[in-house]
């Protein structure tokens, strides 16, 4: 199904809007930078703004149901034979496969920002739902149990520390090997590096 010309349009109002607000951001702080700033930024009302995102912090984590949807299409995608750690790994990875400066500002912001943080956490609780019955499958269970949900809240936890100390250093590093090395050690109960 090709995008429509409405579509495209939404897509980049909702691109200028969100460069105006990161740059308002980005200088003073994401609590001190109000929706009324945000819109006189982009040219548009208050009104309109809503009609492209629900809150602010939606202009940085992005749209969290589409976003959840996305990962679990691309847990689906993985082939069910491989294990849940392999699958879950491969669909978090899809969500951001090449780090930018972007990526690391919004980072930077996110962990500056405790109204980010929460948002951010009542994401991890909708997608555990969501991704836990891929899953279950994966383990040979019709419906999912509390394995499971362990299973996709450790992965996404070990995202966020992969994240979180990427961002510390500066995106000098890559994010997959920390990710990568938080499972290894949640799994084997060591951090011997």
């Amino acid at each position: 199904m090709s995008e429509t010309l409405r579509d495209r349009t939404r897509r980049a109002v909702q691109s200028e809007i969100s460069a105006a607000a990161m740059s308002l951001f980005t200088q003073r702080g994401f609590d001190d930078v109000t929706i009324d700033e945000i819109a006189a930024a982009s040219g548009i009302s208050r009104r309109s703004f809503f009609r492209y995102f629900a809150t602010k912090e939606d202009i940085v984590l992005g749209d969290l149901e589409a976003l959840g949807e996305r990962v679990r299409g691309a847990l689906e995608a993985v082939p069910i034979e491989e294990s849940p750690w392999t699958a879950m790994r491969a669909a978090l990875v899809a969500l951001e496969s090449t780090p930018s400066g972007e990526t690391l500002a919004v980072s930077r912001l996110y962990a500056s920002t405790p109204s980010l943080r929460a948002r951010h956490l009542e994401k991890h609780h909708k997608w555990l739902h969501l991704l836990a019955p891929n899953v279950a499958l994966r383990n040979g269970r019709s419906r999912p149990d509390h394995r499971d949900l362990a299973i996709v809240a450790a992965c996404l936890a070990c995202l966020d520390i992969a994240v979180d100390e990427w961002t510390r250093l500066d995106g000098k590093t890559d994010p997959e090997a920390l990710y990568d090395e938080a499972i290894a050690a949640l799994r084997t109960g060591s951090s011997a590096g």
